[in-house]
């Protein structure tokens, strides 16, 4: 039996574990699992491959996509350029664990822009989500303006005006708040400049339609928020595990 699963701090939010066991079930896959792995700090992972030993791949969430790194033996060009990884396969060499990374968030992000383009873009959140964004849309050769709480990461929320939010065509929330359970949070961006010449999208799928999201819907933005990216990313990870 092949192992699958995601690793993160707190899972409760997720629809991988219900989207692969959905997967498994429809394509008549009967040698493979799913599961949600919490912990608390990334040093816990070789305790984890320790004690599954039929793990043949897992997922990487919040915060650990940039700090699981150092724990692989490879990882893919494009995982490299971006400095984040969500996808690891794991396999074997000389009779021992080789861990690959691979990120499929840039692919998944980019699938759900289809045909569509844009000038510019503000990414809110600087962690390993951003840093995928920020990719694709430099691979559809869109302006990226990175927002931080920490201003030698990024422009910070209060710097951010009229101007340089109405010349905006995409603002991206890449940061986790918002996320089931705590519902109530949202970036402190100034929504009174959005136009209903935005796209308002929210990498957060749980709940469906996130403050964030609500606070466009006001404003006569377009809004999307991260479901077909989740489902998108998978696919291509499960690619990565079979291939």
């Amino acid at each position: 039996m092949r192992i699958f699963g995601l690793i993160g701090r707190k899972l409760s939010h997720s629809y991988s574990k219900d989207y692969f066991d959905r997967k498994f079930r429809t394509e008549n896959i009967s040698d493979s699992t799913y599961s949600l792995f919490e912990i608390d700090k990334i040093d816990e992972l070789p305790l984890l491959l320790r004690k599954f030993p039929d793990l043949a791949g897992f997922n990487v969430t919040f915060p650990f996509k940039q700090s699981v790194i150092p724990f692989l033996d490879d990882i893919s060009d494009d995982a490299k350029e971006i400095g984040a990884v969500n996808t690891v396969l794991v396999g074997k060499s000389c009779g021992r664990r080789y861990l690959t990374g691979y990120n499929t968030d840039y692919i998944g992000f980019l699938e759900t822009l289809e045909n569509q383009y844009f000038n510019n873009a503000i990414v809110l959140g600087t962690g390993g989500a951003s840093a995928a964004v920020r990719y694709a849309l430099r691979i559809k050769n869109c302006n990226v303006l990175t927002v931080s709480r920490d201003i030698r990461r990024g422009l910070l929320y209060s710097q951010l005006t009229n101007e340089i939010v109405a010349s905006s065509d995409l603002i991206v929330n890449c940061t986790p708040l918002g996320t089931f359970p705590n519902v109530d949070d949202m970036p402190p961006f100034p929504y009174k400049y959005l136009t209903d010449k935005c796209l308002l999208y929210d990498l957060v799928y749980n709940p469906t339609e996130t403050r964030f999201l609500m606070e466009g819907k006001k404003r006569g933005t377009k809004i999307k928020n991260g479901l077909e990216m989740l489902y998108n990313q998978a696919e291509s990870a499960w690619k990565i595990w079979n291939k």
